[in-house]
């Protein structure tokens, strides 16, 4: 991966050969989003001063809100906080993450299409010195309750929000404490507002009416959403797809960060207000509250982003779908490792955590 510091475009590997991005320690779009987020807020907040009301109105009140994220959940049956095996000023946080990429949402907080195309838990620990992805493959054969055994992704089309936090609390014991959803196809209008983004494509492809070429790629927003929404002719499949969603924003918010666009209060304007277009939180966590938590975790580093997939056994078929087997074993020394923050002093027990092929 290469950035050029010094202009306004920035070079970042997206699609790479399958078995080179697998292990751990490579998926590092979502970590460079969040920790870019995080900067951006802190440097927006510092310049903002007095103007830090109208800051929270244009911006963080621009977030959509999802209603009812937790309605209908039995607090009696749902796992406890976090319970730290160090103490720390703030209590941890944890995020469910879903990203689609269908425009607009339901009344119930449903993209259209009923689809989710990632499902992931994003943990920031009580010191906001480390943060942890945990990514759970859509396509995972687990037990949707109410619904008997499903994808793990079925549960948000069967029931939304609510449903989905439900599955993932059973599977892994961890406490969701807010959700976000994160519109893969509002964020390539960012792209636009950045003047495109270049990415380096390993194996030539095509999709709709472009070609992708080996080598350097320059997306605008359009380009960018047919990049985005190739569904077939990947090595990896789905986890191709992906993963060229996390590195895509990787490549949006290092541009983001590193380009000309702070300079420019017209440019950035538009481009944080692209950004905040395609999130929606739950209602719950009020425009004050998000800003001051971005603003909590502005020293957070890059490398003290740790990301990670569930461990998972192996693919095979359940009927006539194609399903992932997560490894409840390993597994539960992931989920053990959440519940009491102490993942990211144990993140290389599983360094060599890999994804596997999908059948297709």
């Amino acid at each position: 991966m290469s950035d050029e510091r010094d202009g306004a475009r920035s070079t970042l590997v997206v699609d790479e050969p399958a078995a080179e991005v697998r292990p751990r320690r490579r998926r590092r779009g979502l970590r460079r989003l969040l920790v870019a987020l995080a900067v951006l807020v802190a440097l927006v907040v510092a310049l903002a001063g007095g103007g830090l009301w109208f800051l929270t109105q244009r911006y963080a009140g621009n977030i959509e809100r999802v209603t009812d994220v937790f309605a209908g959940l039995d607090e009696e049956a749902r796992p406890a906080p976090a319970t730290p095996t160090e103490e720390a000023a703030d209590e941890p946080v944890t995020f469910l993450l879903v990203g689609t990429d269908s425009r607009g949402t339901t009344a119930e907080g449903i993209a259209e299409g009923g689809r989710s195309d990632a499902v992931m838990i994003a943990r920031f620990s009580g010191d906001r010195q480390h943060a942890q992805l945990v990514s759970i493959p859509r396509d995972s054969w687990v037990d949707v309750p109410g619904h008997g055994m499903g994808k793990i992704n079925s549960a948000y089309a069967l029931g939304g929000p609510p449903l989905l936090i439900q599955t993932v609390e059973q599977v892994t014991g961890v406490r969701i404490d807010h959700y976000v959803a994160i519109d893969f196809e509002g964020i390539t209008e960012v792209t636009d507002a950045l003047g495109g983004v270049d990415v380096v494509v390993a194996e030539t492809t095509s999709w709709g009416p472009y070609t992708f070429t080996a080598g350097v790629n320059h997306l605008d927003g359009d380009r960018a959403r047919w990049y985005l929404g190739q569904r077939y002719g990947l090595t990896g499949g789905d986890f191709d797809r992906v993963r060229r969603q996390q590195q895509f924003m990787e490549a949006v918010f290092t541009q983001l960060s590193l380009s000309g666009v702070l300079a420019d209060p017209g440019r950035l304007d538009a481009a944080l207000l692209a950004v905040t277009s395609a999130v929606a939180v739950d209602d719950t966590l009020g425009d004050a509250d998000l800003l001051s938590l971005a603003y909590s975790m502005r020293d957070l580093r890059p490398e003290a982003v740790d990301s990670f997939t569930a461990p998972v056994l192996g693919t095979g078929t359940e009927g006539s779908a194609s399903v992932v087997y997560l490894d409840e074993v390993a597994g539960e020394h992931m989920w053990a490792y959440l519940r009491n923050d102490s993942l990211w002093q144990n993140a290389d027990e599983f360094g060599d955590q890999a994804l596997p092929d999908v059948p297709r």
